[in-house]
């Protein structure tokens, strides 16, 4: 099997091997990932390591590394919305949450590729849970627009929100929303849950579309338009400004252990 590292800062994963598909999810620097098939050199079939994820990425967002390198579970991963770093000598901006995988001393050697961090960085490990903690770290994701498939602070869905929010807290979550639902501890009433709770939405026709972060037993972040506070009650989400009730509560879950 070959395996590879995502080497610029976000790279789109798609349905098809096509710029006009659906964008599925994304990659940022330094998460690696399994080469499954290759078409031309242009385009690769990919499964992400992080969460099995599949799809087409093209081939020059990925270096390939050793399987040392890949096995690197890392604790390091970059904290501020942009991060200035190194990558085979000329400068790169990564978001927020990308991977510092196989470095040691701010330096990284991937086969031929290398690179050099100097700035600060977040040990997912270690990071606080208590609720203001889990505040401040979901605020810094405010206003970031809603897109399809992305997972950074410039662009995200509601998935790949909390999938990035408890990545920084070294909680592994699957990428979708209904995928996510399956994992933690149910929660039955919002009277008892705590910060950092999961809630979970669904469509007429049942299934789960949509998730959140709550805040306490009334509140909740969320994507969707972009990320936003508003309301909750035990019928769904209250619009904060227009009032109007937008998503369906479906079910709760606790990821993180009890405070």
């Amino acid at each position: 099997m070959i395996r590879a590292i995502c080497c610029v800062p976000v790279s789109p994963v798609r349905a098809e091997a096509s710029h006009r598909t659906e964008m599925v999810t994304q990659q940022v620097f330094g998460e690696c990932c399994e080469i499954l098939d290759r078409i031309k050199d242009e385009w690769s079939l990919i499964r992400c390591k992080y969460d099995n994820y599949e799809g087409w990425c093209q081939s020059s967002h990925l270096t390939e590394v050793d399987e040392e390198e890949y096995e690197t579970v890392g604790n390091a991963l970059t904290p501020d919305w942009v991060n200035a770093l190194e990558y085979n000598g000329h400068p790169m901006m990564v978001p927020m949450g990308s991977n510092l995988t196989a470095m040691k001393n701010g330096r990284g050697l991937w086969r031929k590729s290398q690179v050099h961090y100097k700035g600060k960085i977040w040990d997912p490990a270690s990071a606080p849970r208590d609720a203001k903690s889990i505040r401040q770290l979901a605020f810094k994701f405010l206003n970031t627009p809603y897109l399809w498939g992305g997972k950074t602070v410039f662009g995200i869905d509601c998935s790949g929100f909390t999938q990035t929010f408890f990545k920084l807290l070294h909680v592994p979550l699957l990428r979708d929303a209904y995928q996510q639902a399956t994992q933690g501890e149910s929660v039955g009433f919002l009277e008892e849950t705590q910060t950092g709770d999961l809630a979970f939405f669904d469509n007429e026709e049942g299934r789960i579309t949509h998730v959140g972060i709550l805040l306490n037993s009334n509140e909740i972040i969320h994507s969707s338009g972009k990320v936003r506070v508003d309301k909750i009650d035990n019928m769904g989400i209250v619009h904060a400004q227009s009032f109007q009730r937008t998503h369906h509560l479906r079910v709760i879950k606790r990821i993180l252990p009890v405070s």
